[in-house]
């Protein structure tokens, strides 16, 4: 069981993002819903808590009404292979939402999402710092990440 759970409180959409989420990634599921009855918090059969899991990474959430929104200091991280995986999550999280710069996004559930190849980090982590500067520099003008471009920042092209 893994020990810590992220846990995302929505206004009344849990269970909408919760099937929009596990859409977008592989060995994805619902794993359990509480649901209010009569006498709960919210409309009788309407999501009370539930927990899904991401491509194997498991999250709690819950409609708790208006009191609490997401904001950027916490995001989901998504460690992208290629850039047809960037491309693809960049399009769907970023609908009904706000592209931001390097990498950043937030979908239209306001939760924050950084897309990222490791492609990026690879450049980053190079020991020639003006390679890596030069990769950085690059980043820094990009909303969605760029595999190729910032492989030509790396080259000094």
């Amino acid at each position: 069981m893994q020990k810590i759970t992220p846990f995302l409180w929505f206004n009344n959409n849990a269970e909408e993002a919760m099937n929009f989420y596990i859409s977008l990634f592989k060995n994805s599921r619902i794993a359990n819903v509480v649901r209010c009855g009569d006498n709960g918090p919210g409309p009788k059969d309407s999501v009370m808590t539930a927990t899904f899991e991401l491509d194997g990474q498991r999250f709690m959430v819950i409609n708790g009404g208006p009191h609490y929104t997401f904001s950027p200091a916490i995001s989901l991280f998504v460690n992208c292979e290629t850039q047809q995986e960037v491309d693809e999550l960049w399009e769907k999280l970023s609908e009904g939402g706000e592209e931001q710069r390097c990498g950043w996004l937030k979908d239209k559930y306001g939760m924050s999402w950084q897309i990222i190849p490791a492609a990026l980090g690879e450049l980053m982590n190079d020991k020639d710092a003006e390679k890596s500067q030069r990769v950085m520099q690059a980043m820094l003008q990009m909303d969605k990440i760029d595999i190729v471009a910032l492989k030509k920042a790396y080259e000094g092209n």
